[in-house]
């Protein structure tokens, strides 16, 4: 005898916390727990870790959109994972380091990464977008470091906030709690351009575009000089991008460019 399962009966099968989708050389990376704002869960950070793992050896990929489902872009950490771990000092520092070098290799992986942001981004959530390469915002988003409502000031957060949009900025977040707007978001450097959520990914895709366009190669090598130049001490930032560049010269994309500039072409990467 057979017996059939209702719809109500049948088991949920399990969704990824991360959602990849590739077009072309653009690779898009989607949060995928929108009915929770996608918190930084230990599960979801290592999920995005291992994602970019992945693009960073992907050598038909060439820039990487991250982006969220649902509402919002980012709620931060797992309140209620953290609430639950919250007697358990190793957990604790386990999470935030593994959140912190997640946040670096979006600064280190050869592709650039553009935020995609909608909704909120609070907390890890606004610290996400800053450590992203580029990023571009719905003007109804809105940003928070709110840590200190709550009793947990934002200090991680504050490491990338406070590195795109100056202290004063940065302390007036984290002192406050209050949430900006996409405009000052904008004219203070944490977002690049700011359009209606209808245009979102039409403005993400100007960028993607532009990417695309120039070599992949010269892109990683550049994306990876500035970020070794850009905390250094100004004598030892020109030394290191002295011998890039010197180096650069000599590449056959240097070339190519060039010729391509003075015979008024396309150059053919």
């Amino acid at each position: 005898m057979t017996t059939t399962t209702s719809p109500e009966e049948q088991p949920s099968v399990p969704q990824p916390l991360v959602l990849r989708r590739a077009g072309g050389a653009v690779v898009t990376l989607t949060m995928n727990r929108g009915d929770r704002f996608n918190p930084l869960s230990s599960q979801m950070i290592a999920a995005v870790e291992a994602e970019l793992d992945a693009v960073a050896a992907d050598r038909t990929a060439q820039v990487v959109v991250l982006a969220a489902a649902g509402r919002g872009f980012c709620a931060g950490h797992d309140l209620r994972e953290m609430r639950a771990h919250s007697s358990d000092e190793a957990w604790q520092k386990t999470l935030f380091a593994d959140c912190s070098r997640m946040m670096l290799k979006l600064t280190r992986i050869p592709q650039p990464v553009i935020a995609r942001v909608h909704g909120m981004a609070t907390a890890a959530g606004c610290q996400l977008v800053s450590m992203c390469d580029l990023a571009v915002a719905a003007e109804e988003a809105r940003f928070a470091l709110p840590g200190v409502n709550i009793g947990v000031f934002c200090s991680t957060p504050a490491v990338g906030v406070a590195r795109n949009i100056g202290r004063k900025r940065s302390l007036e977040m984290l002192l406050t709690g209050e949430p900006v707007d996409a405009r000052t978001a904008l004219s203070w450097g944490l977002v690049n351009r700011v359009v209606p959520l209808a245009g979102l990914d039409a403005e993400v895709a100007k960028f993607t575009g532009a990417i695309v366009a120039r070599s992949g190669r010269v892109v990683a090598s550049g994306k990876r000089a500035f970020y070794r130049q850009i905390d250094q001490p100004i004598d030892a930032a020109y030394q290191a991008t002295n011998d890039t560049m010197a180096c650069s010269v000599l590449e056959p994309e240097a070339a190519e460019g060039i010729d391509a500039f003075l015979e008024k072409r396309a150059p053919r990467w």
